[in-house]
């Protein structure tokens, strides 16, 4: 990054130009990805692209794309982008989201393209398995915006999905109400929340170490517990009713965008209303206003006589609710029953989704797809015969984490007081 002093006119202050590099850069390293892969060692035959499936109302024709021809028209297109990407940086200009977007899009159709050569790629399979696999991975990262945005670093997330699978195929076996079980998920993820606010919080241990040592404790007593009493009778204790997929009338037969979307259970669909809810209420009411002042300066929130310690309470108690909602996905939804260490580090890919989504909801649930698409893609991949390795897709999610935290994917600065006790004088 380069700042280039303008010099103002009469008495008006000078403006500094700030010119940014690493867009083009990143682009850059994508292109000579794209003329290795697509170009050095393009695959000949072509990928039919399924947009349908066999039960829409509505069938669309497949879309046949020769795998060297789209590699060389797609590398040529990135590069055409970086050139443009270059002169915006050269001017200190900054580079607008769409031309990000359509350069990522280009490059996704083109290695899906050469990846599957030869056979039909299943769209909606594809993005109807990927929102699945991201749904968990959505409500960990709402709590985690709202546990960061009010000042607690929440690193408890794993425990709390945990927990919150756990608590949800318990109560759901008990009582055979799958309601009642993300009721009670919810319950043990505002539970967790309340350990971590407690000594965070009123007793100011280190937030990470706090987060660190509940992520073990839930792992160890949900494998006792799993092992003690619902290995020996799991018809009573671990065989939750479950969430079915609904089909929504009329919303389900659009194309493309219907099967994915409105063919999902009922926790794809408060899903959808939680992020709204979370994005909404954050940036747009009072309480969002009061919850991002404690994160960003609680010393100037409490002078206008906001209680710093009770909204952070109440808001890391609440994000773990969520959070815990999620974790009952895995249970009455996934797999329909609980699994020791099931959640499989989701909690940390969430993590990492909140700051690859710099603490924003919207941001951090595309995030969180993103990450459920690169995970969904190698199972789709290993199908039809891909010569990716699967090992690969699946380093895919912390490869990009890892640039984001870098900072190569743009500048992610964190609300200024999370992680810091706040003590009164």
């Amino acid at each position: 990054m380069e700042t280039t002093p303008v010099p103002a006119g009469g008495s008006a202050p000078a403006t500094i130009a700030v010119r940014s590099w690493k867009a083009p850069i990143g682009f850059s390293a994508f292109v000579v990805i794209a003329a290795v892969l697509f170009i050095g060692l393009g695959r000949d035959g072509v990928t039919n692209f399924r947009l349908s499936t066999n039960s829409d109302l509505i069938q669309l024709p497949e879309i046949p794309l020769p795998a060297l021809a789209t590699g060389i028209v797609a590398t040529a297109a990135m590069a055409t982008i970086t050139v443009y990407a270059f002169l915006r940086a050269r001017e200190a200009k900054t580079i607008p989201l769409w031309v990000t977007t359509l350069f990522a899009v280009i490059f996704l159709t083109a290695f899906l393209t050469w990846a599957a050569a030869g056979a039909t790629l299943p769209m909606i399979g594809l993005l109807a398995g990927a929102l699945t696999v991201s749904t968990p991975l959505i409500f960990g990262s709402l709590g985690g915006v709202i546990s960061e945005r009010v000042g607690v670093v929440n690193i408890a997330i794993e425990g709390q999905l945990l927990s919150g699978a756990f608590v949800a195929a318990l109560v759901a076996s008990i009582t055979g109400n799958p309601f009642a079980g993300l009721a009670g998920a919810m319950l043990a993820g505002a539970l967790v929340s309340t350990i971590l606010a407690s000594f965070s919080i009123k007793y100011f241990v280190d937030q990470i170490i706090v987060g660190v040592v509940l992520n073990v404790l839930v792992i160890g007593l949900t494998s006792f517990l799993f092992s003690t009493l619902m290995s020996g009778n799991s018809a009573a204790f671990n065989a939750p009713a479950r969430f079915e997929r609904i089909a929504i009338p009329l919303l389900s037969e659009i194309p493309i965008l219907g099967p994915i979307l409105f063919r999902q259970s009922i926790i794809v669909y408060l899903m959808y209303i939680a992020v709204v809810a979370v994005w909404f209420a954050l940036f747009k009411t009072r309480w969002g206003l009061r919850l991002r002042a404690v994160g960003e300066h609680p010393t100037a929130a409490d002078t206008v006589g906001i209680k710093v310690r009770a909204t952070r309470f109440w808001n890391v108690l609440l994000a773990g609710a969520i959070v815990g909602g999620g974790g009952a996905f895995f249970s009455l939804a996934a797999v329909g029953s609980f699994q020791k260490e099931m959640t499989n580090g989701a909690g940390f890919i969430a993590l990492a989704a909140v700051i690859f989504g710099r603490w924003d909801p919207i941001r951090a649930t595309l995030a969180a797809l993103l990450f459920g698409f690169a995970t969904n893609l190698q199972s789709t991949l290993s199908i039809v015969g891909s010569p990716v390795p699967s090992e690969f897709m699946l380093m895919l999610p912390y490869i990009v984490t890892i640039f984001a935290v870098a900072g190569l994917v743009g500048y992610s600065r964190p609300p200024a007081a999370t992680g810091k006790p706040y003590i009164t004088s």
